[in-house]
């Protein structure tokens, strides 16, 4: 059982710059207001295998998640993961130059690994809900990394 949701962002930069923006996980903790704090768990770039743990507060409830980069194509796209209460957290960044600009999209997926059936019946029941609120998460995530985009 999967949900997934796509927000796309018009940003009046390059995507180079949009680019170094999405890939610098040390300073996400600045330039996304739901973000708490970043711990990086390797060295080096941003690239496949970067791992980190990040902390948000989302509804009231502070919690932190290992997240990975799964895939990296610079400045095209790149996959992060993340495994957290029996989910399995899927967000793919797409970069398009377009007007003098760049379209973000963010195709966000959350798939249930082994869901009893009570998980089941409460991903149908609040599984609408809960992507509704993650959208406009994510929304608030692309607004800001525009802002921060742009300023450069």
């Amino acid at each position: 059982m999967e949900h997934t949701t796509t927000i796309t962002k018009h940003i009046n930069a390059s995507p180079d710059k949009v680019w170094s923006v999405i890939s610098d996980i040390p300073g996400s903790a600045a330039t996304l207001s739901g973000v708490d704090s970043v711990q990086l768990l390797t060295d080096g770039p941003y690239g496949q295998g970067t791992r980190w743990k990040e902390t948000r507060t989302m509804m009231g409830r502070s919690e932190t998640v290992e997240m990975w980069v799964a895939q990296a194509d610079p400045p095209r796209s790149t996959t992060v993961k993340a495994l957290q209460g029996g989910a399995d957290y899927t967000s793919r960044f797409t970069l398009a130059e377009r007007d003098g600009g760049t379209d973000l999209t963010l195709t966000f997926g959350a798939e249930m690994l082994q869901p009893s059936g009570f998980s089941k019946v409460m991903m149908a029941l609040f599984g609408k809900i809960g992507m509704s609120f993650t959208r406009r998460a994510l929304a608030k995530d692309l607004a800001e990394i525009a802002a921060k985009a742009e300023s450069l």
